[in-house]
């Protein structure tokens, strides 16, 4: 009998497929000592298991950085070499080989045990994602060591693809699919922005996580539908429900090949308001899918991935040929680049590397660079250099103190300054601004409008702040609501200070690329959006049948709602 099971929607899409079940090696270590003229053989297995891993991490780094434009899954890989290279973990279980004879497998894991449970007493965002990491990577190994094959099934001969269920995948696992036929990922655990779910948008494959004990649940080769969009996965389906879903898929791909025709239409309401649809970048290699949807610029661009998994930090020249060719590649249209973001998920290595009580509330974004001012006014110098390149708009993250403008502002005189003094040329007018990303600087805008010449809402850690959740934790994921009134009541806010004081306002977070959310925020004002690439069309769509004449009142009572199931029911009655 098919029964259905229900998670966290991550990727959008319908998959039917066969299940193909990745193996839980941790599982099936056994535990042994080996005899003390067989310890240099074991130590070299450990070797040998690492130089393979290592040479896999690195040839999936190549074949990403080739063409595959994901830089956040290059920084994943980059982040678990640098583990394979940490004395801590593989260093640590050569020595318990050397020392207690343990054989290799059991080295690793021992190992591995001790490092989540440091991570586990710590109890913060940013060291829980590092002790998943830990985990896949002593995975990686004791597959290397138990001879298990990574490889997927051949392509199977009824079409239907295949749909791969594991406990967790890491980047590299899942990047490593790319080649085959895969249909559909589906994970025990994660979250929105776990690393499968990532991969799983960059690559557009359906993906349902959180699901708890579904490797338990299902055997391989079993017909599976993962739901990408509404988080359903149905086991065992039989024909009727099957070809329910083809219906299903098929309106979905007709859907998405008609939104191709709308790349060249301007994004103006069905009343004659013309609405900017940006894009968020991660670098260059981006650029291929921000010219196929032709964005209207750059909303954002995250140059913290130019730093993170590196030990050396890049230098002016770099980040100014990456700049430039961003820059150079959309004339006359607006790039907005953000200062790097470092902290809290996303740490730099080697010297600067630090370990924080709690990373998320720490020296992170804003408060980093401003620590670091050399390294601040290296980036300020290299995105000064390139602004005479193109549209350039300078954006400072996660903004809570006036200080905190005035000190960034006094570091932008002063990169202009030896810039003039050294004859090199640059925008004197490039437009500096902020991001609104915690409830204090929505709350006193104020400041911020007198010093800035544009502000940008960034979503994802507003409403984290202002909700107290991690939402990269699963058991809380639950929490992290758009939609609760204070977060709607924050963002309407800082749109309406913005129009009262000539101020553009943007949101560069993910509610500005959610078809649910489109509407709504039209109706509150907003005129500015910024997405990944691949959802410009679909919100364009949004925009060309909105008439904000009718929006805005609606959008009005709605704000002035309490409780969030009212608030939900009106905002799905604005498409209606």
């Amino acid at each position: 009998m098919p029964f259905t099971l229900h998670g966290l929607p991550v990727s959008q899409g319908i998959a039917i497929g066969h299940v193909h079940l990745v193996s839980h090696a941790l599982l099936e270590v056994n535990h042994y000592h080996i005899s003390p003229k067989h310890i240099a053989d074991e130590v070299a297995r450990l070797e040998d298991a690492l130089a393979t891993v290592q040479g896999e991490l690195i040839g999936l780094k190549a074949a990403t950085t080739a063409g595959q434009g994901h830089s956040e899954v290059g920084a994943f890989v980059d982040l678990q070499l640098m583990m394979l290279a940490d004395p801590m973990l593989v260093e640590a279980a050569r020595g318990l080989v050397e020392n207690r004879r343990y054989n290799a497998e059991w080295a690793l894991v021992a190992q591995m045990e001790l490092l989540v449970e440091q991570f586990r007493q710590i109890e913060d965002p940013y060291l829980r994602e590092r002790q998943a990491d830990v985990v896949q990577v002593v995975e990686r190994l004791v597959k290397v060591l138990l001879g298990q094959p990574g490889h997927l099934p051949p392509r199977r001969r009824d079409g239907l693809g295949t749909i791969v269920v594991a406990h967790d995948l890491s980047p590299a696992d899942t990047i490593g699919f790319r080649d085959h036929n895969i249909a559909g990922f589906v994970t025990d655990v994660g979250g929105p922005t776990s690393h499968t779910a990532i991969v799983a948008r960059s690559l557009s494959i359906p993906a349902v996580v959180g699901l708890h004990h579904i490797r338990d649940l299902v055997q391989d080769d079993e017909l599976l539908i993962v739901d990408g969009t509404r988080g359903v996965v149905i086991v065992g389906p039989d024909e009727d429900i099957v070809e329910e879903y083809r219906l299903r898929r098929a309106e979905l791909e007709l859907e998405r090949s008609k939104l191709k025709r709308l790349r060249d239409t301007p994004p103006t309401t069905l009343d004659g308001e013309e609405i900017a649809l940006l894009a968020n970048i991660e670098g260059p290699k981006d650029m291929a899918q921000v010219k196929a949807v032709n964005a209207d610029g750059i909303g954002l661009y995250r140059t913290e991935f130019l730093f993170i998994g590196r030990d050396t930090l890049p230098d002016e020249d770099e980040q100014y040929e990456a700049y430039r060719s961003v820059l150079k590649a959309l004339p006359g249209k607006p790039v907005t680049i953000r200062t790097f973001d470092v902290g809290a998920d996303k740490a730099l290595n080697g010297a600067h590397a630090r370990f924080e009580p709690n990373p998320a509330l720490g020296l992170r974004a804003v408060r980093y660079s401003l620590a670091e001012p050399k390294m601040f006014l290296t980036q300020l110098r290299a995105l000064l250099r390139a602004s005479v390149h193109g549209k350039l708009r300078i954006m400072v993250p996660m903004l809570a103190h006036a200080h905190e403008i005035d000190q960034t502002l006094a570091l932008v005189d002063k990169a202009k300054a030896e810039l003039r003094a050294e004859k090199v040329k640059f925008d004197e007018g490039v437009q500096i601004g902020g991001m609104i990303e915690v409830p204090a600087a929505a709350l006193a805008l104020g400041m911020f409008v007198r010093r800035l010449s544009f502000l940008s809402i960034g979503t994802n850690d507003l409403i984290q702040y202002t909700l107290a959740i991690d939402r990269s934790d699963e058991a809380v994921v639950h929490l992290y609501d758009p939609l609760h009134p204070a977060v709607l009541k924050l963002i309407g806010g800082t749109l309406s200070t913005g129009a009262r004081f000539g101020l553009p306002v943007s949101v560069c977070g993910e509610m500005a690329g959610d078809p649910a959310y489109t509407l709504l925020l039209l109706g509150m004002g907003l005129r500015n959006f910024s997405m990944h690439p691949g959802h410009i069309l679909e919100i364009k769509q949004q925009v060309l049948r909105a008439d904000l004449g009718e929006l805005a009142p609606r959008v009005q009572r709605i704000l002035k709602m309490d409780e969030q199931a009212r608030v939900r029911e009106a905002v799905e009655r604005l498409a209606g």
